[in-house]
């Protein structure tokens, strides 16, 4: 598990500001000083690209900006991440698939989905041997994923029963992470599974190939691949800290989403990794033209009405949820709404 710890920026200062709604109203309002910034606990997935969104969020100052002391860690288990909101550790998580969390809120756990992250899958099937060339070659082998119901497994189901592969021919192995699942690959552990764009450059390099009908992004550009999530507590409490939070994460993803960042991204990515820097650098050129290509990110948060439907549909598919719930009560995206406001 990583853990970063941002450094202090001066402190911010709400003039005369009571009510969390009224925070919102502008960024002047928001940028106003306070006696200390206010303390705020991040979970996050392990992701490269994760690390690398952090790791530029701290080399611009951005949370600091909006008047928060951060403390982010990460992890690889859905689970976990759900675990620390529920639990109070952790205040918000902004990069992370939520079909898990819609799934635990029919349970009753209180839990909204706020927001919204990369909205198209950024990840492509990949494998090692050569005779497997499409998502049908998979029966009968090993795919490397996350949990069931996780956001890694939930989008391999979906694509191959799109595809028409029969999913009860195929092994599903619980890897984690897209990192973990692509090592796994690599190594020869499973036969195939679903990695970042970010390695799609380096196929060769590493003696793998994509699959041809195997792209997300453009095979199932419907699915929504990451959002935000809090706890009904932390909302209650700290929603002041939370829509700061938002504001910062959507200032990043429309950097990201501009022409003339990608220096910042390629330095952000080096030092994330802390890699060998010319591959860091290559990864990050590669996934950067992914995202002036198709645009993922929500540079406006709100995730609406009929996005939400489908993730819940397919959950009820899957045997993971009864019913689709209403959008109300798995959702509140009052706090996407009013973080865009901080950024106007």
């Amino acid at each position: 598990m990583s853990q970063y710890l941002f450094r202090r920026r001066d402190a911010l200062r709400l003039g005369g500001i009571g009510a969390a709604s009224v925070l919102s109203v502008s960024l002047r309002d928001a940028r106003a000083k306070t006696a200390a910034p206010i303390k705020v606990n991040i979970v996050n997935t392990a992701s490269n690209v994760t690390y690398t969104i952090q790791q530029l969020l701290k080399n611009k100052g951005w949370l600091e900006d909006f008047g928060l002391e951060p403390i982010t860690q990460n992890v690889s288990d859905g689970g976990k991440l759900m675990g620390a909101l529920l639990s109070g550790g952790s205040d918000i998580c902004l990069l992370s698939g939520f079909g898990q969390v819609l799934v635990a809120i029919e349970k009753g756990a209180a839990l909204k989905v706020v927001g919204g992250a990369a909205l198209l899958p950024e990840q492509a099937v990949f494998a090692k041997k050569p005779e497997i060339k499409t998502l049908k070659d998979l029966e009968g082998r090993t795919v490397g994923t996350g949990s069931v119901g996780a956001l890694l497994y939930q989008l391999m189901v979906t694509l191959m029963e799109k595809k028409g592969v029969d999913i009860k021919k195929v092994k599903f192995v619980n890897i984690g992470s897209s990192a973990d699942v692509f090592r796994a690959i690599v190594a020869g552990t499973v036969d195939a599974g679903p990695s970042l764009y970010d390695v799609y450059a380096e196929q060769a390099r590493f003696g793998v190939h994509s699959l041809t009908d195997g792209n997300f992004w453009t095979q199932l550009p419907e699915y929504t691949y990451q959002g935000s999530y809090v706890s009904d507590q932390a909302i209650a409490h700290k929603r002041d800290a939370l829509v700061r939070v938002l504001a910062a994460y959507c200032k990043a993803y429309r950097f990201i989403s501009s022409p003339n960042s990608l220096p910042d991204y390629i330095k952000a990515r080096q030092e994330a990794l802390k890699g060998d820097p010319k591959l860091a650098a290559k990864e990050a050129t590669t996934e950067w033209g992914f995202v002036q290509k198709y645009k993922p990110y929500a540079t406006d948060l709100v995730l609406s009405k009929k996005r939400i439907d489908y993730m819940q549909g397919l959950n009820v598919k899957f045997g993971l949820q009864k019913h689709v719930l209403p959008y109300e009560k798995v959702t509140d995206m009052s706090l996407a709404e009013d973080a865009v406001k901080l950024l106007a």
